[in-house]
């Protein structure tokens, strides 16, 4: 085998992001993965997007990455989420086809440059004493690179538990990954168990959908790639249906529920808080009557239907009775039964922002095995450990996200400040600048990184500066034009039940009014003559307009947290020796090694008045080798 500048192993959605970043830069990149023919697989949920992670795939797209571009290809319904709230919370859902999209990325894989697929399974990660220096693999392979990134997703000594089975396995029957678990934990590397699991799949034949709430898609003219102008008109797109649990699948569940392989005692990793199974949700919620769930679709060429929502690890013949309790369901056909799956995870301290592992420069880590949840924060941490490995071969510094810069950049500063006990999942909630985070300006925030680094083409650059242009110059005309009692715009304003304008009204104003749309505004307006923003751009516009002052008031906060970020902490301070520093945040500081007070400001344990003592020590100029 010849030697590689990259080594990623595990081709789930966090490895194809990151062997397509580093390959696109140039560098000699082998892709390492257990079955070439389930890379980018869907184990579970068929979908691509979602509250927040609808942001992240945008944000993936921005910066140059892929599964944006594979989501559009292959999808059988799109959807805007939280449209009757504001921009913050909107973002795409797509329902993807689990087949279709699989194999347009694996296409992708094996047209891309600088990129070889290896079938085999990493055994050992080879090392000196001080760095990483390539693979051993079960074939007696020794691969060598300078850098690895281990992208093993749930497979890492994975095992799967129905009722009180429990088996070594990978998700969908798939093999496990055996020994890069205990390669780690020779290397010094800590890790822990996590746990999640999926549903059952019902044969669509066997399904009643006279019983069922129809669920359409409501978006046909826009995706998740900036790049992207083809889309599926709605009559083209394939409904999902909602249906809610009854008082007899409770009933079920609370019978059989020392059956389960979580309250059996059988389950040993932690799971999901935000995506439960149904007998958790009915033990934690019991005061709930019901419990919504999705049938929905997964692929133009299969009649699978996956039941969300209803994860278990109760055993098969538990399932069969829970399932025909569903309305519509009664005679359902389970064709794949549910189970919950335990997998080995490195502990969050061990990381850096990077995303390299502290003690081991070289050795890279994204998706699962980071403590994270979910498809879409995979890949968001898959393209930038790809980034980062690139910059470390070059010896440039580490690429981080600021989190006012990216939803990614919350997530891997929550990971490494405040870590994760269980599977991390994005959350809307999770981003206090989630206003400057919205779907619609992903473009804006990331495209001069992803060109920065080699992952947006030229071509492409010079669209997103031209737009940017744009964007700005009809920004300029609306602050700087008014229009009063004799302007088009009076028809426009009484159309929509306003007065008349009696004095001269700036354009802009106009615009911040509720209902005023500048795709109808424009109608009545002469605009520029070189005047040529694209419909989305001019969505954007509304947005940057109507909520100008709420935008300006979380730049101000972002502004000060990057004040924090701007004081620098010493590499070598021993915390536990720091004056008026509590026990507890002695202890985190020294764990997570902060680069700044901002970064110290947002580890959990470490509480303001610890901040403070911080600052004044160094004030004191204490330190930089004796603090």
């Amino acid at each position: 085998m010849k030697n590689y500048d990259v080594i990623v192993v595990g081709g789930g959605h966090a490895g194809v992001e990151a062997c397509l970043s580093c390959a696109k830069r140039g560098f000699s990149t082998l892709l390492i993965t257990l079955n070439k023919k389930m890379i980018s697989n869907m184990p579970c949920n068929p979908s691509i997007g979602g509250s927040a992670k609808g942001i992240v795939v945008r944000e993936i797209d921005a910066l140059g990455g892929y599964m944006g571009k594979a989501a559009d290809a292959e999808y059988l319904q799109m959807k805007m989420l939280n449209t009757k709230k504001g921009p913050a919370v909107q973002c795409l859902r797509a329902q993807a086809d689990k087949k279709r999209y699989p194999h347009n990325i694996q296409n992708h894989l094996y047209e891309t440059e600088n990129l070889d697929v290896l079938e085999d399974q990493v055994v050992d990660i080879l090392h000196d004493e001080n760095k990483v220096l390539g693979v051993k693999t079960l074939q007696n392979l020794d691969i060598f690179s300078k850098t690895v990134i281990l992208a093993t997703g749930t497979y890492m000594d994975s095992e799967i538990l129905v009722g009180h089975s429990k088996v070594s396995g990978g998700p969908d029957g798939e093999k496990p990954a055996i020994g890069i678990s205990d390669s780690l934990r020779r290397m010094g590397i800590k890790l822990y168990r996590l746990k999640t699991g999926t549903p059952q799949r019902i044969a669509r034949e066997s399904i009643d959908f006279s019983k069922t709430l129809i669920q359409y898609g409501n978006v046909e003219d826009e995706g998740f790639s900036y790049e992207d102008d083809k889309f599926i008109p709605l009559e083209d797109q394939i409904p999902c249906w909602l249906i809610y649990t009854t008082p007899e699948t409770h009933k079920i569940i609370k019978d059989n529920l020392l059956e389960s392989a979580m309250y059996s005692g059988l389950v040993k990793g932690v799971g999901p808080r935000y995506c439960p199974s149904i007998e958790d949700k009915i033990v934690r919620f019991s005061e709930k009557p019901r419990h919504q769930l999705f049938l929905e679709p997964e692929s133009y060429d299969s009649n699978s239907i996956y039941l969300q929502g209803f994860s278990t690890s109760m055993p098969k013949e538990v399932q069969d009775k829970m399932v025909h309790s569903l309305p519509g369901l009664e005679n359902a056909v389970i064709l794949k039964y549910a189970y919950a799956i335990e997998y080995d995870a490195i502990e969050t301290s061990e990381y850096d922002i990077s995303l390299m592992i502290k003690k081991w420069p070289g050795l890279f880590i994204a998706g699962q095995i980071c403590g994270t949840s979910g498809y879409e924060e995979a890949a968001g941490l898959g393209i930038m450990a790809g980034i980062n490995a690139g910059n470390y071969i070059l010896g440039l510094e580490p690429f981080v996200l600021k989190r006012d810069e990216a939803y990614i950049g919350v997530m891997i500063d929550d990971l490494i400040n405040k870590g994760t006990k269980e599977p991390y999942r994005l959350l809307s909630s999770r981003a206090e600048f989630r206003l400057l985070l919205r779907h619609d300006n992903a473009d804006l925030r990331l495209t001069e990184y992803g060109h920065k680094y080699g992952l947006i083409s030229e071509e492409r650059y010079a669209k997103f500066v031209k737009k940017t242009a744009e964007l700005n110059s009809i920004l300029n005309f609306l602050e700087n034009t008014s229009v009063g009692k004799t302007s088009k715009v009076n028809e426009y304003l009484v159309s929509l039940g306003y007065e008349p304008l009696e004095n001269g009204v700036k354009l802009k104003d106009i615009l911040k009014r509720n209902n005023v749309e500048f795709s109808e505004l424009k109608k009545y307006i002469n605009l520029p003559e070189n005047y040529d923003l694209e419909p989305y751009g001019e969505k954007q516009l509304s947005i940057l307009v109507k909520y100008e002052g709420y935008i300006q008031n979380e730049k101000e906060e972002a502004l000060k947290m990057r004040k924090l970020e701007s004081i620098l902490l010493p590499d070598n301070i021993d915390y536990l020796t720091v004056d008026g520093l509590r026990i507890e945040a002695r202890q985190k500081l020294n764990i997570v090694k902060p680069k700044n007070i901002g970064q110290a400001s947002r580890i959990s344990g470490v509480n303001p008045a610890d901040i403070n003592s911080l600052i004044l020590q160094l004030k004191k100029g204490l330190g930089r080798n004796e603090i």
